[in-house]
This record gives structure tokens, C-alpha cells and sequence, in this order.
């Protein structure tokens, strides 16, 4: 039985983790875009660091706003359905984005896409629920999150090639067509997630009959042994006050990242005078290859570890990190305090979704989901807003950076109200062997399978 299991989880993950992983890879490359053509496209739509701040926050309106209905869509037409439909409508919109010509229309394009996309992130955390149980949950988490510093691994060379050879697309202008050629890869994505992905385990013809019914047999046994504090109505989420605090510390530790995505580039021109921009793009890489490496051995040092300290430490890190940076004159000191303030920041994700307190089940998994990462992505429609405000007042990016700090520490502590709230040993797993994670897997009746 363990050989058989082992087996099973391998196909699982080979199967599923790289197909939904492609699609929030685009996800994360295509909102981070803006931070890479930010220098060329305000020098053309004549716009001021305040009015790029604007621009980069106005995607997480829909962001803020879709994941709880989205969620509950979800439910209904089945994940892989809407993750489908999500990925067909923010190509769309981000291939027009390559026809923006003012800035009323780049902020209609940034809206739009904003409610296109915004529900992609948290319809894939629920997809997952639907297939792995809480024993496995945190390590497919660990791998999936990795897509967040692979994104700018890759979308940062690609985006500085094309932003160096104007023209090459069509006769355009480098930065449209970054978002054009984003735009048609979005639909290919989209074509492979409705023509390789199941929409639920009896779907999967990859596994055997046995195997079907072993992991359907996981799930329900988990599902049917949830303890009783678990959240199960779509209602209930809205009212447990952990809930909220997590969504205010998923908040926090986005806030410190937002920023960085849109601005990094600007800020090491800001610092390091006379930079090509093309050169500043390249460097954003640096940060997200640390990131990764630190992501993947913190997720194997703290594993067995309780996810409230293993969240805790790196988003103290981050906030450390971008103080740092605050006030940093040199270059290559700016560049590693933001190596540290990435890392910690992206090493705090995947072990955040760990936390006990996220014990939901059946529609509440949907909408508890989806509520923290919409107190999540606002922090997108805040903190890029605030960093150009700040830098067209000052000069730099300095009193931005020192925000970010607060509000990294605030999550913290946060984080650790939020511990001590949960369910079972306080600050601890409820099962330490059994590493719980993101939610309680959604019962058979309750998942979508179109």
C-alpha cells in the first residue's frame, strides 16, 4: 500500500502541479509586466511615477473583488472550467493592452484585466483541495509557489530582450510588444489547461481504477474525520475572526512584495545613477533566483516544524531587508537587501497556507480561500499606489520602504494572534505528522467537475 500510494502522489503531482503551475506562471508574468516597461511606456503615455503607482494598483480592484465569487463560480461549473474561462479573458485583454495610447486608456485596460485575472490565484488553491489531502498539501505548496520567482526569472530576460529590439514584433514598440506577445501565449495556456486537465480524480484516465478509488477514498476519509471546528458553510468564513486576521496578514506579506514587482527596476536606476533600463530589468533577476533557491531549502528545513515561527522568521527577514534597502546608497547593498526582503518574503507563502486556523471544508473552502486572497490582493491596489506617490514627493522610494517594514512587522505579529487562535495545540499543527495545510479537501459532493 505505501508503494502504491507513492505512486499514486507522483502521478498527481506530475499531472497537475506543472499544468496549473504554467497557468499562474503567466499570471505573475503578466502582472509584473508593468514594472518592466515602466520606463518606456511613461516616457510615451507621459506618465508620472504616481500615475504608474495608480496604473500598477488598478488590477487589484478585480483582484480584490472576483476571488470570493469567482470561488463560488467554481463550485458550480467546476475549477478547471473557470480557471479555462479566467485564462481566455485575461489574454484578451492583456494583448489589447499592447493598444493603449493615453493614460485613461491604460487605466481601462488595467481595471478590465484586474477582473479578468483576478480570480485565477485562488481557483487554483481550490483546484488543489479538490485533489490532494492535507498530508500532501504542503509539499505540492512548496513546489507551487516557486512560480512566483520563476515568473520574474523568466519574464525579466524576455522583457529586456524585446524592450532592446523595438520593432521586432509587428513594427511595435518594445513594451507593447511584451504585452502582445503575452497575450497570445495566455491563450495557448488556456488551450492546455481545458485539453490536459481533469476536472476532478474519477476524470483522470492517467490513473488506474485502483488508484482512483484509493485517492477518492483519502479525500472522503479526510473530509468525513474534519474536526469540529471546521468551517463548512460559505457564510461561516465571513465571521470567524481568524479568518480575517489571516487575510490581514496574507496582506501584510504581499504588501511587502507588490512594490518591488512594480518598481524594482526604477529603484535601481533611483539608486544606481546612469543605469540602462534594460540592465536595471536584467537585475531583478538576481532577487527572484535567490528567492527560489531560499524558498525550497526553508520549505525543507521547517517542514516538521510548526508553520506559525516557520511564517513568522522570514517575514521578519523581509521587513529587515527592505529597511535595509531604505536607506542604502550603493548599488550593490541595495541589490542584497532586496535579495533578503524577496526571499523572506516569498519563504513566508507557501508555509503561511500551512496554518492550522485554515481548516475549511466544502463551500467554506471556497470562499474562506478566496477571502484571504482578496485581503491579499488589495494590498496591490495600496501599496504600488503609496511607493509612486512617495517617490514623486521625495525623490526616492525611501519613506515607501519604511512603510513596508511596518506593515511586515504588523503582519507578524498578526500572524501569531492568528496562531495562537487556532484550532488544536496553540502555535502548533494539530498533526504534526501529517504537516496540515492549505483546507480540508472539499467533499465529492461539493466539487465541481466540468
Amino acid at each position: 500500500m505505501p508503494t502504491q500510494q507513492a505512486r499514486l502522489w507522483r502521478k498527481v503531482y506530475w499531472r497537475i502541479i506543472p499544468v496549473v503551475g504554467v497557468a499562474w506562471l503567466c499570471s505573475w508574468i503578466d502582472r509584473n509586466s508593468l514594472g518592466y516597461v515602466a520606463v518606456p511606456l511613461s516616457r510615451d503615455l507621459g506618465l508620472s511615477a504616481a500615475d504608474l503607482g495608480f496604473a500598477a494598483g488598478l488590477v487589484s480592484v478585480g483582484y480584490t473583488v472576483i476571488p470570493v465569487p469567482g470561488n463560488l463560480m467554481a463550485c458550480r461549473v467546476g475549477a478547471r472550467t473557470w480557471i479555462t474561462g479566467i485564462l481566455v479573458a485575461w489574454a484578451l485583454v492583456t494583448a489589447a493592452t499592447a493598444a493603449v495610447d493615453s493614460a485613461v486608456t491604460l487605466y481601462l485596460a488595467r481595471i478590465v484585466l484586474g477582473f479578468a485575472e483576478g480570480g485565477i490565484g485562488s481557483a487554483i488553491l481550490f483546484y488543489l483541495t479538490c485533489w490532494l489531502p492535507r498530508s500532501q498539501q504542503s509539499r505540492a505548496l512548496s513546489y507551487f509557489f516557486l512560480v512566483m520567482p520563476v515568473s520574474a526569472i523568466i519574464g525579466a530576460p524576455v522583457a529586456s530582450f524585446l524592450l532592446g529590439h523595438s520593432g521586432l514584433v509587428l513594427g511595435l514598440a518594445g513594451w507593447r510588444s511584451v504585452y502582445l506577445i503575452e497575450g497570445v501565449l495566455s491563450l495557448f495556456v488556456a488551450a492546455l489547461i481545458w485539453f490536459t486537465l481533469p476536472g476532478q480524480p474519477r476524470d483522470a484516465s492517467w490513473l488506474t481504477g485502483s488508484e482512483r478509488d484509493l485517492l477518492q477514498a483519502e479525500l472522503d476519509r479526510e473530509a468525513a474525520c474534519a474536526p469540529a471546528v471546521t468551517l463548512t458553510s460559505a457564510r461561516a468564513p465571513f465571521r470567524d475572526r481568524r479568518v480575517w486576521a489571516l487575510a490581514f496578514a496574507y496582506f501584510a506579506i504581499t504588501f511587502g512584495v507588490a512594490p518591488l514587482a512594480f518598481f524594482l527596476p526604477k529603484m535601481i536606476i533611483v539608486v544606481q545613477h546612469g543605469l540602462p533600463n534594460t540592465q536595471a530589468v536584467l537585475i531583478t533577476v538576481i532577487p527572484q533566483l535567490i528567492a527560489g533557491i531560499v524558498m525550497v531549502t526553508w520549505a525543507r528545513l521547517v517542514r516538521r516544524r510548526s508553520p506559525v515561527p516557520a511564517t513568522i522568521i522570514p517575514v521578519v527577514a523581509a521587513a529587515a531587508g527592505i529597511a535595509v534597502a531604505a536607506y542604502a546608497r550603493d548599488g550593490v547593498i541595495f541589490v542584497s537587501a532586496v535579495c533578503v526582503a524577496v526571499a523572506g518574503s516569498y519563504s513566508a507563502v507557501p508555509q503561511f497556507w500551512r496554518l492550522p486556523a485554515l481548516r475549511l471544508s466544502g463551500p467554506a473552502a471556497a470562499a474562506g480561500l478566496a477571502l484571504i486572497i482578496s485581503g491579499a490582493n488589495s494590498s496591490g491596489l495600496v501599496a504600488p499606489s503609496l511607493t509612486g506617490y512617495a517617490e514623486d514627493l521625495t525623490g526616492n522610494f525611501r519613506a515607501a520602504l519604511l512603510l513596508i517594514t511596518a506593515v511586515l512587522l504588523l503582519g507578524g505579529l498578526t500572524i501569531a494572534f492568528a496562531g495562537r487562535l487556532a484550532p488544536g495545540r496553540p502555535g502548533g499543527p494539530v498533526r504534526p505528522a501529517g504537516r496540515p495545510a492549505l483546507a480540508a479537501p472539499v467533499p465529492s459532493a461539493a466539487r465541481g467537475g466540468r
